[in-house]
């Protein structure tokens, strides 16, 4: 298997495993797995022999493409010699910096939900889940933004987005791989070098980005999945103690992903609800921000591909703080993978036409959370 940039990196009935190393955690292929199978799996989840065998056959045949690379997620990571904590440590990395991935195996680890390890250059190994996979890749100046915007990626592991166009202006927020946003102008520095104007769904400020640095996701990308299958006859179940949701077209599971779901902090409980809601409001893009940053607060632009089941706030999303699926961690919502969170949100209801920033309505999808 050859994980590519441009796909979402399917991965066959064969491969149920968790794949956090990969930066992918998706699986496709099961419209023919009997039901029962599915309860099977659910209970193998927990068994690490199961993880280090099923791992390694998929990983054997993994082959990172050429420009792939690793932002450093943690305030700093560690390459050791061997694919273990207990290795002899090489090297330390801060946070944002950007390593050359040549390489992917397994090792042990302190979680055995993932021992997932890359290989940095020729130098040694770093555990994956403090490493996001990103490339860089510049993209054509688009001269035109629609009247109301449209909805634009970053396609390289960073870039600044200022309060002014200019790379001398302020610095607003740091933007980072994967996360989307509303453009709606494109104006020109002092140099005359373009920049895209992006609208702040949470604070109405307009910051800018160097032109280059977003894609403009084309209509047909945003397309439903499956959207001739009646919307009675799709549903999804997440199921807390094994950290996974799975998605059913006529009762036959379609799609599988590793989650990390809601926790309980130092000040207070996050757990996700359990029971049964919907997806009725959803946004390509969301700035989410609570709290005190010191103490378990955040404050995220560009969270992408959300998929709203509450008024509270709780959603499916794409994550690019972490890569560590399989273990409560958030503060609520049900973190998935950036490849995954965008397949959730153009399979469920309610569609969002490509021209809008988001919908809500009283009808969606049903989800099922199961403790």
């Amino acid at each position: 298997m050859v994980a590519s940039p441009e796909s979402s990196q399917l991965i066959g009935r064969r491969d149920f495993i968790i794949l956090g190393g990969l930066g992918c955690c998706v699986f496709l292929g099961l419209s023919t797995m009997p039901m029962n199978n599915v309860s099977r799996l659910l209970n193998s989840l927990t068994n690490t022999a199961f993880f280090e065998n099923s791992l390694l056959d998929t990983v054997k045949s993994t082959v990172l493409p050429a420009g792939q690379q690793g932002r450093v997620l943690a305030d700093s990571v560690s390459v050791y010699d061997v694919p273990s904590f207990q290795g002899k440590r090489l090297n330390i990395y801060w946070r944002d910096r950007v390593l050359p991935l040549t390489g992917i195996t397994i090792g042990n680890s302190l979680d055995s939900f993932n021992m997932v390890w890359y290989k940095v250059g020729d130098e040694g190994y770093v555990h994956s889940g403090d490493l996001q996979p990103v490339f860089t890749i510049t993209n054509p100046v688009v001269t035109q933004v629609p009247p109301d915007g449209a909805l634009a990626e970053v396609t390289v592991p960073f870039t600044d987005a200022h309060w002014d166009p200019g790379s001398d202006e302020l610095v607003a927020y740091r933007f980072y791989y994967g996360t989307t946003y509303w453009v709606v102008d494109i104006v020109e520095d002092d140099f005359g070098n373009p920049w895209y104007g992006v609208r702040d769904d949470k604070w109405e400020y307009v910051f800018y980005v160097p032109s280059q640095h977003l894609r403009f996701i084309p209509e047909d990308e945003l397309d439903p999945i499956s959207g001739g299958v009646p919307p009675n006859e799709k549903r999804i179940e997440v199921h807390i103690p094994q950290q996974v949701m799975i998605a059913y077209e006529y009762d036959q599971p379609v799609f599988m992903a590793r989650i990390a779901s809601g926790a309980i902090f130092s000040n207070g409980d996050y757990s996700t609800p359990i029971g049964k809601h919907m997806t009725f409001h959803k946004r390509a893009s969301r700035h989410m921000a609570r709290g005190n940053l010191a103490a378990n607060g955040y404050d995220l632009p560009g969270v992408p591909w959300n998929s709203y089941i509450n008024e509270d706030g709780v959603a499916f999303h794409g994550t690019y703080w972490h890569n560590n699926f399989g273990r409560p961690r958030s503060h609520g919502c049900i973190n998935l993978t950036i490849q995954a969170s965008k397949w959730v949100y153009l399979w469920t209801q309610p569609v969002v036409p490509p021209d809008q920033e988001g919908i809500y309505k009283r009808t969606g999808t049903t989800v099922d959370i199961i403790e």
